[in-house]
C-alpha cells in the first residue's frame, strides 16, 4: 500500500447558541457523506491561517477571523477507495464568523449546517472531528455511510508541476527552558538550509507520528534531553523555492512549523545523539539575552521574542 502525507487546516466555529458549524463531504472527495469541521488541505506555499479563511469562504460563504490556535494533531488511515495509507497533519484554529451562512453545490462540500451537541452522535463524523468535539466516534456508521454514499471516481495521483521537484514538510519544534531560565538551542549542520544558525530543537515528524511525540523524540536525538510539553505557542510556515539540502539539488519546499513550549526539569550537558549526517551540529543551553544576540533561524527568533515579552509582563517578585 502506498503511503502519502497531507497538511490541512480547520476551524472550530460556534454560534451564539453554542452550536458548531459542520460540513458534509461531497461525492467529489475521498470521504463522501462524512461530516467534519470546515477546512481542508493547504495549497503549496499557503499559511495554515490563510487556508482556513479560504476554506470557510469556499465551503460556507462566511468570512472568519482566526481567534487562536486550538491544537495540532495527526492521524493515519487507509483511503477507503484507494490503495493508499494517508497521514494527515491537521492544524486546528478557533475562528469567529461574520456574515450569512450560504453554500454553493458542486465542490468538496454538499451540505453545511449548525449542529447542537446532542445531535452530533447521530452524524457520521470524521474521526478527527469526533475527537476534537469530545464525542464517541461510530465506526459502523462511518463505514455504512462510505459504502452507500454517491461517489465520483477521483484521479489516482496529481502530476508533478513543471519547474522541478517540490514538497510539503510538517515539523515540530520547542521553546525549551530549564529551572534556571536558560533556553536550549541547536545549531544547523552545514549540509542543510540555514547552516550555522541557531535553531529551536525539533524537526520533521515521521509518518504516523503525532506532533508532540515527534518533538520530544527530536529533543532526545538533537540534545540528549528529556522534556515535557507545557503549551502550544504558534504555527508558522515558510516556502523556500530553491532549498538545497543533503539531496544535492534544489527543491521547492513548503514547511509548516508548529512550536511548543517545553521544560526540562533535570537538564544535562547537551549531546547530539542523532545519526551522522543529521541536521544538528551542536546543542547548548543559553541565557535568553545571550541567545538573542546569536545568528538565529526565524523560528528561534520569533520564540525568543515571545519569551522576552513574557518576562516583561510577568509580575515583579514580592520582597
Amino acid at each position: 500500500m502506498d503511503q502519502t502525507r497531507r497538511i490541512a487546516a480547520y476551524g472550530i466555529c460556534r454560534d451564539g447558541d453554542g452550536r458548531v458549524l459542520l460540513t458534509r463531504s461531497s461525492a467529489f472527495t475521498d470521504m463522501p457523506g462524512l461530516w467534519q469541521i470546515p477546512g481542508g488541505d493547504l495549497k503549496h506555499g499557503e499559511h495554515p491561517e490563510w487556508a482556513v479563511v479560504r476554506a470557510f469562504a469556499e465551503e460556507t460563504g462566511l468570512e472568519v477571523r482566526v481567534a487562536g490556535l486550538h491544537t495540532v494533531l495527526a492521524d493515519v488511515g487507509p483511503l477507503p477507495f484507494r490503495e493508499v495509507l494517508l497521514h494527515h497533519d491537521r492544524v486546528i484554529f478557533d475562528v469567529a464568523a461574520a456574515g450569512e451562512l450560504r453554500h454553493e453545490t458542486g465542490g468538496a462540500t454538499d451540505q453545511v449546517r449548525w449542529v447542537a451537541r446532542d445531535e452530533l452522535g447521530a452524524l457520521p463524523l470524521m474521526p478527527f472531528t469526533a475527537r476534537l468535539l469530545g464525542v464517541p466516534a461510530d465506526p459502523g456508521l462511518v463505514e455504512e455511510t462510505l459504502r452507500t454514499a454517491p461517489r465520483v471516481e477521483l484521479p489516482a495521483a496529481v502530476a508533478t508541476p513543471a519547474g522541478g521537484p517540490r514538497g510539503q514538510r510538517f515539523a515540530a519544534y520547542g521553546l525549551v527552558t530549564d529551572p534556571a531560565g536558560r533556553v536550549l538551542l541547536t545549531k544547523i549542520a552545514g549540509a542543510y538550509p540555514g547552516a550555522g544558525r541557531w535553531h529551536l530543537p525539533g524537526g520533521g515528524t515521521d509518518f504516523g507520528e503525532q506532533p508532540d511525540t515527534g518533538f520530544l523524540r527530536e529533543l532526545v536525538e538533537e540534545a540528549g534531553q528529556h522534556g515535557r510539553i507545557t503549551g502550544l505557542l504558534r504555527v508558522s510556515h515558510r516556502r523556500n523555492p530553491a532549498a538545497r539540502g543533503p539531496e544535492g539539488y534544489p527543491i521547492d519546499w513548503h514547511s509548516v512549523r508548529v512550536t511548543f513550549t517545553a521544560a526540562v526539569d533535570e537538564p544535562t550537558t547537551p549531546v547530539v545523539t542523532e545519526a551522522a549526517g543529521g541536521s544538528t551540529a551542536e546543542a547548548r543551553w543559553f541565557d535568553p539575552a545571550e541567545a538573542r544576540a546569536l545568528a538565529l533561524s526565524d523560528v528561534a527568533q520569533a520564540a525568543l521574542e515571545w519569551l522576552r515579552g513574557q518576562s516583561r509582563t510577568a509580575p515583579a517578585p514580592r520582597r
